[in-house]
């Protein structure tokens, strides 16, 4: 769960950066809940939003964040960009010469940072 100040704006993001689609709504006095899914995975995302709430969220120092995988990284990056979605780099994490993963960083409309990741290796699937 992420809390998020649109939840429209939010909805758009992830349905474009990845083919996420409303899996649930439910309307409360003073909070949605909106929950997304894709067709690649039983995973679903809950967005919450509390009416009246016009200050973006404070995320903290830490560096949680979650992931999602792909098959082709490279194309994945350059839809995203195409998109003007603007993903960070793409990084290839090795040790010893020995790839681990391949990844990028894209950010959401309320600064949450998604891991992509390339599937390979022990990331087959998340």
């Amino acid at each position: 769960m992420i809390r998020v100040l649109d939840g429209e704006r939010s909805v758009d993001f992830y349905r474009s950066a990845f083919g996420f689609e409303i899996a649930d709504r439910l309307d409360f006095d003073s909070f949605t809940l909106i929950y997304l899914k894709n067709d690649e995975s039983g995973f679903e995302l809950e967005l919450t939003v509390n009416k009246g709430r016009s200050e973006p969220y404070a995320l903290g120092d830490g560096y949680g964040h979650f992931a999602v995988s792909v098959g082709d990284l490279d194309a994945e990056h350059n839809r995203l960009e195409t998109l003007g979605l603007a993903p960070n780099r793409i990084v290839e994490f090795k040790r010893d010469e020995v790839m681990i993963a391949r990844f990028f960083f894209i950010t959401d409309p309320d600064g949450y940072k998604i891991e992509v990741l390339e599937r390979s290796g022990r990331f087959q699937s998340i």
